[in-house]
């Protein structure tokens, strides 16, 4: 059993808590929040005790989950390193990259668990892949979403790309050769659409687009290798393949179903025998599985899903995107 408490109960921080909450190997013991009128709520709802401040709940618990403003994520993993502390950390890691790699030494320090919510490692649709022989040469995103007043002091590449920035690096076998990128902002003083293209050593290329100002919400990644297309639908929990049939390879590896539809194209070579496929979509919930293996990991002393390396390169691949823009946006007067 880890005893873990809360830093953070804003909206996200209820989901995390309601999930922990759930889960056999944790045992809450409480949380902090600076906010009275959040914490009363929580008490309220979830009957929990409330630390009044982060020192005192971290000598009390194993292990911290860091559900607060990304500027704070920094000197509160700090601190609860220095306890000898597990820490879970919503994305990003850091505000800065001189914070990540701060943070990456002192996990290496201190041989703690350390893991980065990437939640979307674990969405089902994403999951349903798990077993399929993914080698992309081009990969096509788009995320797209509502505009919402809070954390708009973010831009929409941390607050939303660093997800499928995460996903690509976690997908391609490869170092990042090349990256262009351009932005706006519209509603706010930070990015709120961006456009970014990140070539791989092994020529593999990337286009990612994000938005936070759109009438619709979309979260698609579509890949594109030599035998499949690959959709991969995160908001509808959606996985459908379509994959080139050949004597020596009939279905895509993993794959243990027959298609739900073939057919024939006609092409340059000839008549060629075209497969559709639905993989079954495992019931999970994304964030309670992060947390669930974040558990497993102190209490099996295995490695975490998500490392502070990991998170580090997204990080990075993140700023080089914001530096872009930033070259790219005119100077008005």
């Amino acid at each position: 059993m880890v005893k873990i408490g809360l830093l953070g109960v804003g909206k996200l921080g209820k989901i995390h808590l309601a999930q922990l909450l759930s889960l056999p190997q944790a045992e809450v013991i409480g949380f902090y929040d600076p906010d009275e009128r959040t914490s009363e709520e929580v008490i309220q709802q979830f009957q929990v005790k409330r630390f009044p401040d982060a020192a005192s709940l971290l000598q009390a618990c194993d292990a911290v989950d860091i559900v607060t403003p990304t500027p704070l994520h920094f000197p509160l993993a700090e601190q609860a390193i220095r306890y000898g502390k597990h820490v879970f950390v919503e994305k990003p890691m850091c505000s800065t990259l001189l914070e990540a790699e701060s943070l990456v030494k002192l996990v290496n320090e201190a041989h703690i668990c350390f893991q980065v919510g990437h939640v979307e490692r674990f969405n089902p649709a994403f999951l349903a892949l798990q077993d399929y022989r993914l080698q992309p040469m081009f990969i096509e995103v788009h995320r797209l979403a509502q505009f919402q007043p809070r954390n708009t002091e973010t831009s929409v590449i941390l607050d939303l790309m660093i997800h499928d920035i995460d996903i690509l690096l976690h997908l391609v076998p490869s170092e990042v050769h090349r990256v262009s990128a351009s932005g706006v902002a519209v509603l706010s003083e930070s990015t709120d659409i961006a456009n970014a293209r990140i070539e791989f050593e092994n020529g593999c290329v990337a286009n990612l687009t994000s938005s936070r100002i759109s009438m619709k919400k979309m979260r698609k990644m579509r890949l594109f290798q030599k035998d499949a297309y690959i959709g991969i639908d995160f908001l509808n929990k959606k996985t459908e393949i379509i994959h080139l049939m050949s004597s020596e390879n009939p279905q895509p590896a993993g794959d243990n179903h027959s298609p739900q539809l073939s057919f024939d194209l006609d092409t340059p070579q000839g008549k060629r025998r075209v497969a559709l496929h639905y993989p079954a979509i495992p019931e999970v919930n994304a964030i309670r599985m992060e947390l669930q293996l974040f558990c497993d990991s102190i209490l099996q002393h295995k490695p975490v899903a998500v490392n502070a390396v990991e998170a580090y390169r997204a990080l990075k691949i993140a700023y080089q995107i914001l530096d872009k823009i930033q070259k790219n946006t005119p100077i008005t007067f």
